[in-house]
């Protein structure tokens, strides 16, 4: 029987290929949701370079509108009052505070630590604790103001417990050069920018734990600081050229230059204690002080002899 031409057609059963055909209306709604993405990108993208023009803006405007209030006060003859420090002032308390002074010290230090100090401010360290920028003022004022935060966290890990302190000077002041140096090695950054922070609470206790270790000594206090500061700009010196070592190493150390340049001098004839010393191929004595620089052990052998020093001087009376 012959079928009819008008009757509607039935639905032929679906291949495997048609299976695999690709659906253009999901392929649509794909493409406009990846649009929709990467719209969305740029237009945070706008607004975060609007905050961070916004927050130097504000920063700027600040500074000299301090400016501006100094020059008036000179010109008044009225003394210049100093903005209170952090430490003066509570930190904001409600019910269930969003953040603390410790959390944005902790953020920026994590910053700093992972893409050294130049990427750390106001608007980064707000977005790593998913807050907005103007919420960190409630907390701190200025980027001044959390730099002397982070430096007086470094300064927290420089300190001994107090159950593990030592009773006698000497391995008392070599626990605290020990936590110094490690936190300097944690923090190279920190060594450019002590000088950026205001002192704070971990800054004094240090200080305090310092006096305790050489408390026992017959010495005027006048030279129980000497050996607190001798001790201290050791430790801090050999933390400098470690990190300088350290940065250097990372950049693959002394460059086809530099080793020529090297070579020059000793071949000159013009150093010829230096070239007994190391050798006369510079390449080679390039590489072993490296190699010398980065022996372990190094450091406490230094301390040690320092000590030492300090012993013999204390026996001698």
């Amino acid at each position: 029987m012959a079928s009819d031409p008008k009757a509607p057609e039935r639905d032929a059963p679906r291949s495997p290929q048609d299976d695999e055909r690709p659906d253009p209306a999901a392929e649509h709604i794909a493409r406009a949701e990846v649009q929709v993405e990467r719209a969305l990108e740029r237009v945070e993208e706008k607004v975060a370079r609007a905050v961070e023009r916004a927050e130097r803006s504000r920063t700027q405007a600040e500074e000299r509108a301090a400016q501006a209030m100094r020059k008036a006060k000179r010109a008044s003859g009225e003394a210049e009052a100093e903005e209170p420090l952090i430490w003066m002032r509570e930190e904001p308390h409600s019910r269930r505070p969003a953040y603390t002074r410790e959390r944005l010290a902790d953020a920026a230090l994590a910053i700093a630590d992972a893409e050294g100090f130049e990427a750390v401010s106001m608007r980064r360290v707000a977005q790593e604790l998913g807050a907005g920028t103007m919420t960190l003022y409630h907390y701190v004022r200025s980027k001044d103001e959390l730099i002397t935060l982070m430096v007086d966290s470094v300064m927290g890990e420089v300190l001994v417990p107090e159950e593990e302190l030592a009773g006698e000077w000497r391995p008392a002041l070599a626990q605290i050069a020990e936590r110094t140096r490690d936190a300097f090695s944690r923090h190279r950054w920190a060594l450019d920018r002590f000088g950026d922070g205001r002192p704070g609470p971990n800054g004094v206790r240090h200080f305090e734990q310092s006096l305790r270790a050489v408390s026992g000594l017959p010495l005027p206090n006048d030279v129980k600081f000497e050996l607190i500061a001798l001790v201290d700009d050791y430790v801090f010196g050999f933390a400098l050229r470690e990190a300088q070592e350290f940065d250097e190493h990372q950049r693959g150390g002394f460059s086809p230059q530099m080793r020529a340049f090297f070579q020059r001098e000793l071949d000159s004839g013009d150093y010829p204690l230096i070239r007994e010393f190391l050798g006369p191929d510079a390449s080679a004595a390039v590489d072993r002080v490296a190699e010398n620089l980065f022996r372990e052990g190094r450091f406490e052998r230094g301390l040690n002899r320092l000590l030492d020093g300090i012993e013999a001087e204390l026996a001698r009376g």
